[in-house]
């Protein structure tokens, strides 16, 4: 299929993920991570990259030289990003800009010169604030839910938010950052015949990501659980009654794998990736998992005041990426909480510095 692989990123939780997977499903595909270990932690999947035979080079996409220079390579995974919403919010944006935008236009500009298709990964926050937080909502008693009789427009329904939902909007400096890199990458398959696949992700979690309040919420909280860490509810009343869909990381190697197969005749294709409705949870329904797998609770305190970019309900219509790949995520929330809380037992010593 691809005999040599480059994953930008490849040292954070999902390209370290999908590149160990990759080189353990396909012996012969030589594949190489490129990171700048800019996030905390990164440097912890050093060890196991090296053992599972993924080669590391130590470099940054926002210098046009370093990615072409990571070898020869036909398929590019595009994991690299400051992930956080927050980015950018009452600081300078200089570098959620020059990497998720300038960053991703030197890993385009790549692809095109060693003739490499292009997997992109991009996120749910491309969707514009203001229009998610008017989503008619019911509320019951541990979550809200979009209230399906009440959806007007494209793309809104109970089933989520479809890739034709609106884009007229500001949607923080992150999730423009993401948005223009989609339309680069659509430029560039049009005008210089790079294949490519979007995949607009929602929550993605699992072993291995090392959670902050701001990007990883489902490991932060269950790492705040297991360390005895106080937490808090942000915005919405101080309720915890937000919901998210998550996904694990498996599952979205699963994916990638059956998009691998179509890629090269791909033509910028975008697709919502996420949990769905089947798998979503609120925090409060979080708290609940996180107390079970745990066995502790810890101090939760309520904060009425909602932050910038914050939204109280996104769940990903993958109608159509179910659709296209005959893929669905075979985890739920509970199991999902379960193996992160033994993850977090077992590497505990070198995770609680990393989460703090």
């Amino acid at each position: 299929m691809f005999r040599n692989t480059l994953v930008t990123g490849g040292a954070g939780f999902v390209g370290s993920t999908l590149a160990l997977a990759l080189k353990s499903r396909h012996a012969d595909m030589q594949v190489v991570a490129f990171d700048n270990l800019h996030r905390r932690g990164s440097e912890l999947s050093l060890a196991r990259l090296r053992a599972g035979g993924v080669r590391f080079v130590h470099g940054d996409i926002r210098i046009p030289e370093d990615v072409p220079a990571a070898g020869p390579f036909d398929l590019l995974l595009d994991c690299s990003a400051e992930p956080s919403v927050l980015a950018g919010i009452g600081e300078s944006p200089a570098y959620v800009t020059q990497t998720n935008l300038l960053g991703t236009l030197n890993c385009l500009e790549a692809a095109r010169r060693h003739s490499a298709c292009l997997l992109f990964l991009s996120t749910s926050r491309v969707y514009p604030i203001e229009p998610m937080r008017r989503i008619p909502l019911v509320e019951d008693e541990s979550r809200f839910e979009i209230d399906g009789a009440r959806c007007e427009g494209p793309g809104l329904s109970a089933a989520g938010i479809a890739e034709d939902f609106p884009l007229t909007g500001a949607r923080s400096i992150y999730g423009t950052t993401k948005l223009a890199s989609e339309l680069f990458a659509i430029e560039y398959a049009d005008s210089y015949g790079v294949p490519a696949i979007i995949d607009r992700c929602g929550v993605l979690t699992g072993p291995w990501q090392m959670g902050k309040v701001d990007q990883g919420i489902v490991v932060h909280w269950v790492a705040s659980h297991f360390f005895g860490r106080p937490l808090r509810y942000i915005g919405y009343g101080g309720s915890g009654k937000q919901v998210r869909d998550i996904l694990h990381v498996d599952d979205l190697v699963a994916l990638v794998e059956r998009q691998l197969k179509v890629l090269p005749s791909a033509h910028g294709e975008i697709y919502n990736v996420g949990g769905g409705r089947s798998c979503s949870v609120s925090l409060r329904e979080l708290t609940g998992l996180c107390q079970r797998a745990t066995g502790k609770t810890v101090e939760i305190q309520p904060v009425a005041e909602v932050r910038a970019a914050d939204i109280p309900v996104y769940l990903s219509n993958t109608e159509r990426v179910r659709r296209a790949f005959d893929w669905a995520p075979a985890y739920t929330p509970e199991p999902i909480v379960t193996q992160i809380a033994q993850w977090v037992s077992q590497h505990a010593a070198e995770l609680e510095a990393v989460t703090g």
